[in-house]
């Protein structure tokens, strides 16, 4: 969901150049009037305009610890300002074109230039009581003569036509560069030079913008071919391809805390990301099986004992898409999907060891094949969904005892032994693998995750924005639409479904009835639930406990089961108070329970009324003393009389 919070046009045509400030709450722009601005977004302002260039300002950048700005420039100058003193302190020549990015400086003359600017630190930066900072201080007393602010340290020349950006890798010596000659370089440079390691191709345009992806060892690239390229570091091969039909891309940006991207084409702008932060987990009992850093591990939710149970082989080129656990066999199946190129997904099948060494865990043989999902349907047999969209039944040694052709199913879910819930085209169906049939169907389109209750007399059907739930013969009991993303759910032992949203803790009733529990500040994927404990993986594969309050769903839950003995202890516990209680108390049909919560006398008078309680109505009309009220009285008990 992106709403445009806020519009600042103060510029006279283009902006070009944007960066947000990491701590202050303030932004600096720079455009095609030779100006450079910095804002404050909270305030809604311009604080100041900065001037100085000759022509169209390329990029601005703040510097990661300075009050710096720096800003490139068509007037073929890059400067270096103050943004606290509001002063230009170095200007930076020797290029003899546009200087299209000054984040490490690519320009119009084909070359790249690496600059030394450790002189214009000692200059402009006050020492601090450091051990560095003492060095500083006294090679500046030494110095007779004073070095420039600022030299060229390497030239990096490789394209055959003009550059427009680079950036530097943020933990190794690498650069990467993006030209007009449709090539993405890769740089990488020391103390004494700079050389050229590779060159990505594959673009068929001028390539607009590149950066290094800041946690995986991806590269990213833009261009006016209408794609966006992401590249595998090491192999410097492309392994993803986003494409745009109508709008060329100019830039990219990447968020400084989330794995999310920004993109701006012609028409606007994209957000997306280009791997799934969901880690793979399964719950059997109170155990948690999850994979984190190429380890399957298990949580004991009773000690909160956390193990390594085996390291996983082979290489993690892409986050694992599932994990099925099978208790019987102490077996666990791991899917690796690949959704860009479906036919290269995987499984893999472990048998894991009796006992653990979690300091030393073994790396044992998986048995691998390729299939889109795989999950278990006896105690030693399990279902693949191939590439061709056949179901196979496999045993232990993964071998294919049995066959099932349904060129409709897109997905497979475990709904029992001898069971499987199909995803197709048109719905989810409940499938019997010896009978070969169909035993139910639901037309509830798009589902990602199915979970079962601990009986499996109840699902819950996750997609993209619903939630649904549905019975063992798959009859729609709710259905609730979110404008935030559904990201997991479990039941808990009273039959409610607890679920989460990328921002919210839900609770949803197989009555219909749904409400908020709590906010999120970060997405969570819930494993467990106990009273008003939920344990949950975070996106960094941490386990984590969240509390919370589960009073208002206890409430509704006690009066659609006709609990009013329970209904009442909480309302004496004033746990409950407020309007919205209120109404759905009426709502429902129980204005004799709303009396209990309320205080205003006019409420209590038309609730009494309503349930025909003429003791508290004669006594709220005794409190308010009005002609309407007696009438009304008197009409009720004339009613009640008759």
């Amino acid at each position: 969901m992106c709403v445009m919070i806020d519009k600042f046009d103060e510029h006279d045509g283009p902006v070009r150049g944007i960066c947000f400030h990491p701590q202050q709450p303030i932004f600096v722009s720079g455009g095609d009037d030779y100006k450079i601005k910095v804002w404050n977004y909270k305030q809604r302002r311009c604080l100041f305009t900065l001037l100085g260039h000759l022509d169209y300002v390329r990029t601005t950048f703040f510097h990661n610890q300075y009050p710096w700005i720096i800003s490139a420039s068509d007037d073929q100058t890059i400067r270096i300002w103050n943004w606290q003193s509001r002063n230009s302190i170095a200007i930076l020549t020797g290029h003899n074109h546009y200087v299209m990015c000054a984040q490490f400086h690519p320009s119009e003359d084909l070359t790249i230039r690496l600059w030394d600017i450790s002189g214009l630190r000692k200059k402009n930066v006050v020492p601090g009581t450091g051990i560095e900072d003492r060095i500083v201080r006294s090679t500046a007393q030494t110095e007779l003569f004073s070095q420039p602010d600022a030299v060229v340290k390497h030239v990096l020349e490789g394209h055959d036509r003009g550059v427009n950006w680079v950036a530097f890798h943020p933990t190794m010596p690498l650069i990467v560069s993006a030209a007009d000659d449709r090539q993405v370089k890769l740089w990488r440079y020391n103390d004494s030079k700079a050389w050229e390691v590779d060159s990505c191709r594959g673009h068929f345009n001028n390539v607009s913008c590149v950066l290094f992806h800041p946690r995986a060892d991806f590269i990213l690239s833009d261009s006016e071919d209408k794609t966006i390229r992401v590249w595998d570091l090491q192999k410097r091969t492309c392994v993803h391809n986003f494409r745009q039909d109508h709008d060329r891309f100019w830039v990219l940006t990447a968020h400084p805390i989330l794995t999310l991207f920004a993109a701006g084409h012609d028409g606007g702008m994209i957000v997306f990301k280009i791997e799934r932060e969901r880690p793979a987990y399964a719950v059997s009992q109170n155990f948690l099986y999850y994979i984190k850093d190429r380890m399957l591990r298990r949580l004991d939710f009773s000690s909160n004992k956390d193990v390594a149970v085996i390291q996983i082989r082979g290489k993690q080129q892409y986050p694992y898409y599932s994990l099925c656990y099978n208790p019987a066999e102490n077996a666990v199946l791991i899917v690796n999907r690949v959704n860009h190129a479906l036919e290269n997904s995987t499984y893999d099948l472990y048998t894991l060891p009796a006992a653990v060494d979690s300091q030393n865990p073994d790396m044992p043989d998986a048995k691998r094949s390729h299939g889109l999902s795989a999950v278990w349907v006896a105690r030693n047999r399990f279902a693949v969904l191939d590439r061709f969209h056949s179901i196979l039944i496999k045993n232990l040694k993964n071998e294919v005892t049995k066959k099932i052709d349904l060129p409709s199913c897109e997905d497979i879910f475990a709904a029992g032994t001898g069971l499987l819930l199909l995803k197709t085209s048109e719905g989810i169906a409940l499938y019997d693998i010896q009978q070969k049939r169909t035993l139910a169907s639901s037309k509830v389109s798009k589902v990602k995750y199915v979970i079962w209750n601990g009986d499996m007399s109840f699902a819950a059907l996750l997609s993209k924005h619903t939630m649904t739930l549905v019975d063992r013969k798959l009859v729609v009991l709710c259905s609730i639409h979110e404008s935030n993303r559904v990201k997991s759910g479990i039941w808990n032992d009273t039959g409610v479904f607890l679920y989460t949203t990328s921002n919210h803790i839900k609770y949803a009733l197989t009555g219909g009835d749904f409400g908020v529990i709590r906010t999120l500040d970060v997405p969570i994927y819930i494993t467990h639930v106990v009273d008003g404990t939920l344990y949950c993986l975070n996106r960094d594969v941490e386990p984590k406990v969240v509390t919370f309050d589960p009073t208002e769903y206890r409430f509704k839950l006690a009066l659609i089961n006709r609990r009013h003995d329970e209904v009442l202890n909480m309302i004496r516990d004033a746990k409950l108070v407020g309007q919205t209680i209120i109404a759905y108390l009426k709502k429902k049909g129980y204005p004799e329970i709303a009396l209990h919560f309320v205080k205003d006398e006019k409420t209590r008078f038309g609730l009494a009324l309503e349930c025909g309680n003429l003791e508290i109505a004669l006594e709220s009309a005794k409190a308010i003393d009005d002609p309407s009220c007696w009438d009304a009285l008197a009409e009720a008990a004339r009613v009640q009389v008759a």
